[in-house]
């Protein structure tokens, strides 16, 4: 086999391999042999059947197999003659002669191909003592638990029927049909929906309607969606909505006291506002870690600069594209909408690609250096979470990723990234800055590059 070095420029290099004829007909009649001593054809006894016979027979499956081992032999070959770290796995390119192609496959011909690829970047990474970072931070208040523990009292709430017109705080069961534009709309029609007068569930100006209405009234609502709605298609829409009232209930009291702990499983009041407390203080502790990583990326995108393996570049980009376009057929937005042309936004996005990337590469050459291990239980754990997104499903996910290693390596990947961050983290100087809830859970402009 000969390995010639055709291109080294930058993180690209390409190698012309050459098999010969004699070599690839040996390899062929190697293979044919082994295969005689285990195949059984009608009329030949085990171990007899003549090679010429195997080679019409099997020749051309057994020669793909030939040459899918010679190129995986060049390929390690290459890596380890010339000690590559590869970014991706190679590409490999035949000639464009399909006669010499075929002659080389009926191993008349020598077997020439090409082996392009891209090897990982080299780079110093330093220390990190002299980073400094700020994390927004905000602790759970009091008026925050009181709310939290009042909603849990209004949905533990006993509602009692009444004869009575429908006022704040009361809930009423209703049917109802939306319409925009006198047009009935997908999952605008409701049946034996129960709605609390105050609650703030309904789009804007809904509940307030109901004010006043009996069982058996029927009203046409009027209101519109809010212009920032989950469902792109109705948002900023005026719509009406034909609503018939099948009961009114008032509302029961709630005693806040230990009894009422007891009914979520705690002793006391006191340990109930502390174990809401701790609820809501860890849902301000992750969005403070994701602004304290954000942070520390844009630190470190800043800090570093080294080529990048153009493939991967790429195949970031081709993701991060393919969501574009997906975000704009459910928005129904062009670029034009959001003030921007797509070749403007194609290069912002590539910035993006290429952040991740060259952050990528850092974080996995930090989380190498400081031996970052991932244990088995993580990984467990992070695939039955995945598998509880498919409820019914779980078991057909789970087999999928127990069978699949390549699908099982990318949910160890944001476990990795997250360990080496919290490994960063421990070496840069942080900084607790308190701030409002607003101001910790305001999304900033350029997060989509996170």
């Amino acid at each position: 086999m000969q390995v010639i070095e055709t291109l080294s420029e930058g993180l690209k290099r390409e190698y012309k391999v050459v098999l010969p004829a004699a070599d690839l007909l040996a390899r062929l009649d190697r293979e044919l042999a082994e295969l005689s001593q285990k195949v059984r054809i009608n009329g030949f006894r085990p171990g007899k059947v003549p090679t010429a016979h195997l080679k019409r027979v099997y020749g051309k499956s057994v020669m793909a197999d030939v040459v899918q081992n010679a190129v995986n032999e060049a390929n390690q070959k290459i890596v380890a003659d010339n000690k590559l770290r590869l970014s991706q796995q190679p590409d490999i390119r035949l000639s464009e002669d399909q006669a010499e192609v075929e002659r080389a496959f009926a191993a008349q011909g020598d077997l020439a191909f090409t082996v392009a690829l891209e090897t990982l970047p080299e780079f110093e990474i330093g220390s990190f003592d002299d980073i400094a970072i700020e994390r927004p931070v905000h602790a759970a208040e009091a008026a925050e638990i009181d709310k939290a523990l009042d909603g849990m009292a209004d949905r533990n709430r006993v509602y009692t029927v009444k004869d009575g017109p429908a006022a704040q705080g009361d809930k009423a069961t209703i049917d109802f049909v939306g319409k925009i534009g006198g047009e009935p709309f997908e999952g605008g029609t409701g049946t034996d929906i129960d709605v609390i007068i105050g609650s703030d569930t309904f789009i804007p100006g809904f509940e307030a309607q109901l004010v006043g209405l009996k069982a058996g009234d029927a009203k046409l609502v009027e209101a519109s969606f809010p212009e920032a709605y989950a469902a792109p298609q109705l948002a900023g829409k005026a719509a009406t909505f034909d609503v018939t009232v099948k009961s009114v209930a008032a509302p029961g009291a709630v005693t806040m006291d230990d009894d009422f702990a007891k009914g979520f499983g705690v002793d006391s009041l006191d340990k109930l506002r502390e174990a809401v407390r701790g609820e809501i203080q860890k849902g301000y502790d992750a969005a403070s870690r994701d602004k304290a990583k954000r942070r520390l990326l844009d630190k470190l995108d800043a800090r570093y600069a080294f080529a990048l393996p153009q493939g991967l570049v790429e195949q970031e980009f081709a993701t991060i594209w393919k969501q574009v376009e997906a975000e704009q057929k459910q928005s129904g937005k062009s670029f034009a909408d959001e003030g921007t042309t797509e070749e403007a936004a194609r290069a912002d996005y590539r910035r993006i690609a290429e952040r991740r990337v060259r952050l990528g590469l850092l974080l996995a050459a930090v989380g190498e250096q400081a031996k970052v291990e991932i244990k088995d239980d993580e990984v467990t754990q992070a695939l039955v979470a995945r598998a509880r997104q498919f409820p019914g499903q779980e078991k057909m996910v789970w087999d999928y990723y127990q069978k699949n290693p390549q699908a099982l390596a990318e949910l160890r990947a944001p476990i990795f990234e997250e360990k080496v961050v919290d490994h960063l983290l421990g070496l840069v100087k942080v900084t607790d800055l308190p701030v409002s809830r607003e101001e910790l859970f305001k999304v900033e402009d350029d997060d989509k590059a996170a």
